[in-house]
C-alpha cells in the first residue's frame, strides 16, 4: 500500500517539474528551514529542488517518503497547494 501511495506522490510532483515551490523541513531538535526554489528532477527515489541563497545555487534532495511522513512540506507556489496530502 505504501508503494501506491509514494508513487502517486512522485507522480504529483512530476506534473510540477520546472515550477517554482515551497520547502519547510524538519530536521530535527526544534531546527526547521523553509526554502524556494525549483523542483528541477524526480527520481524513483528522491526528488531535487534547486534552491538560491545568497546567490550560491544549491540543490536540495528529499525522499518521497520525507513528504509521506510530513518531515518535508511542499508547496506549489503559483497555487498555494500542498503535495502529498492525503484525505481518507
Amino acid at each position: 500500500m505504501s508503494d501506491n501511495i509514494l508513487g502517486q506522490i512522485k507522480s504529483d510532483l512530476d506534473s510540477f517539474v520546472g515550477k517554482e515551490v515551497r520547502l519547510k523541513a524538519n530536521q530535527g531538535r526544534r531546527k526547521i528551514i523553509e526554502k524556494e526554489g525549483i523542483l528541477e528532477k524526480t527520481y524513483p527515489k528522491v526528488f531535487v529542488v534547486k534552491v538560491n541563497d545568497n546567490q550560491t545555487p544549491q540543490r536540495i534532495s528529499y525522499s518521497y517518503a520525507d513528504v509521506l511522513t510530513e518531515t518535508v512540506e511542499v508547496k506549489i507556489k503559483e497555487n498555494n497547494m500542498k503535495i502529498g496530502c492525503i484525505s481518507l
